[in-house]
Order: structure tokens, then sequence, then C-alpha cells
């Protein structure tokens, strides 16, 4: 079904008059309860996307889309988004329980936490790569949600945004433990996603040239994978201490090695072949990998 429109929601003021509640406390941090918030929410099929970051503890009755596919969160799950993601809930989703907290750009900005907030990956995965979390790891979490949610209730003064950001961070770094531990609960199902992607790599650049397959990226091994770049990243560096680009570069260059010692190519005819377009941003990599350019090297043998 196409959706009847998109809503834009770029302010905690715009959430709160979408569901009917009263003015928020804080201007730009919230916490509102799922159940509640699917309850009065406007019924037509739309999707809404957020202008803010998003962490939702859900446990949903049918599915919810999110990006391009739909998920089932029925045993509940936390789910993050970053500002200017789309959801997608579908007309028969209703919730059990659940929170979500809401927290504006403008909260972090110029703090260390927002230096820092592209080291939480997780705000960029998709939804079938969600946090599963146990009952002592909820307890955890809702424990830091109830301090967030004390600070911004009362009276506002020159500490509240500190100890209102440093919960935030607490928080989000509870979360990156769980997904180590998400990691690791899952060796087997990763660890055949990593031979997978280890076989699709060197079959990519088992071929005899480059040139009309190109260079592969990172979003390539990961759609074909089905999984969003940055999870592909974070698992390959769990198991295997090297994330998907770095992989990619190890065999560019040892298909590079390979061809500047058993062929007389130029370096430019190489360079093409390995699916560069520019000569120069491969002597760039050469280099920055092995010390030397490929003629240094080519001249070692």
């Amino acid at each position: 079904m196409i959706p009847d429109k998109y809503i834009d929601l770029q302010s905690i003021s715009d959430l709160h008059k979408l569901v009917k509640y009263t003015p928020p406390k804080h201007p730009l941090i919230s916490v509102i309860d799922h159940a509640d918030f699917y309850a009065r929410r406007p019924k037509e099929n739309a999707i809404y996307r957020f202008g803010f970051y998003t962490i939702s503890c859900k446990k949903f009755e049918g599915l919810l889309k999110y990006g391009k596919g739909y998920y089932d969160f029925s045993e509940g799950s936390l789910l993050f988004t970053a500002p200017g993601q789309t959801i997608t809930p579908g007309p028969d989703v209703t919730v059990d329980e659940g929170w979500a907290l809401f927290i504006h750009p403008d909260l972090i900005h110029g703090t260390d936490l927002g230096k820092k907030m592209h080291r939480y990956t997780f705000f960029n995965y998709e939804a079938n790569e969600a946090l599963h979390i146990s009952e002592e790891e909820k307890l955890t979490i809702k424990d830091c949600l109830a301090k967030i949610e004390k600070e911004y209730s009362q009276n506002i003064d020159k500490h509240s945004q500190g100890l209102i950001v440093s919960n935030i961070e607490l928080l989000l770094n509870y979360c990156n433990r769980f997904y180590d531990r998400q990691f690791y609960t899952r060796a087997k199902v990763n660890s055949d996603v990593v031979q997978q992607f280890e076989k699709m790599l060197k079959d990519h650049f088992s071929q005899s040239t480059l040139i009309e397959a190109g260079l592969p990226n990172v979003k390539y091994f990961a759609s074909r994978l089905n999984l969003s770049p940055n999870y592909l990243s974070d698992l390959l560096n769990k198991f295997t201490g090297k994330t998907t680009q770095e992989h990619i570069h190890l065999e560019l260059i040892e298909k590079a090695k390979s061809l500047l010692w058993g062929t007389n190519n130029s370096i430019s005819e190489i360079a093409y072949g390995l699916g560069f377009e520019h000569p120069s941003h491969f002597t760039k990599i050469f280099k920055s990998k092995t010390g030397k350019s490929p003629s240094e090297y080519r001249h070692l043998n």
C-alpha cells in the first residue's frame, strides 16, 4: 500500500502535538510511552521522518516497516534511528508495551558526546539488526532512562544539560556492551557471514580484470549479504579485528602484488585493471598499506 503522506517531525514539540500531548517538559528531549503513542497517533497510512535520534524499546503486534522491509518485533527489542531516517507503522500495528527516548541533535551539539555520536554505529543499523536484550539488561536500560527523565522533568538549571547528556552517554555505552554480547551469542550465524564475505571478496578479486565490475565498496558486499554497511563492518571487526574496508584493501593489495611481480603491465594498466578510475588513487592506497609505491615494490624483486 502506498503511504498517504510523509509526516515530518523536526522538533520534540511537533512530536507532542502529533499525539495531542501536553507541551514537552524539555524542548530537546522526551520519553514517550509507546503504547500510548501508537494509540494516539493519526491512523492514516503515513511515513514518519524524525529530525532527532530515537531509542525505542518495543514489543509490537503486527509488522513495522523500517526502511525497505517489514519486521516483526513481537519479542521485544531495542531499535535505534538517526535523524532523517523513516519508519512506517502498518495500519494493524499495536504496541503491547515499550517506550521511546527522543533526543534532538541540538541537545548534544558541542558536547563530547555530540563529537563521538558517529561511534555508536548501531544508529545506522537496519531493523533486522535490532538489539535483543535480556530482562536484566532491560532493567539496566530502564534505570538510565529513569535518571534522564527525572533530570529533564525538574527545574532546569546550569547542571541540567551536563547531567542529561552524561546519562544518555551511559545508556549508549551499555547498549554498546549489549551489542557486543549479541555478536558473540550469535557466533555461529556471524561466523557463517564472515565466511560468506571472505568467499565473495576472493571471488570478486579472482576476476582477470575489474574494469567492468569496478572496485567494490562496503555497501556492495553489505547489500549482497542483506546487512547494513555499519553492521557488517562492526561484525567483521569483532570477529577478525578488521573492518570491511580494511578487508577490501588487503585483498586489493594482494592482487596488486601478484600483478606487479607476475606481469609486465604498466602501473596505470594495473590500476585500471583493478577498477581504479585514476592510477594516482591506486598508488596512494598501495603506498599507505605497504610503505612503498607500486613502482618501488616492483623493483624489490
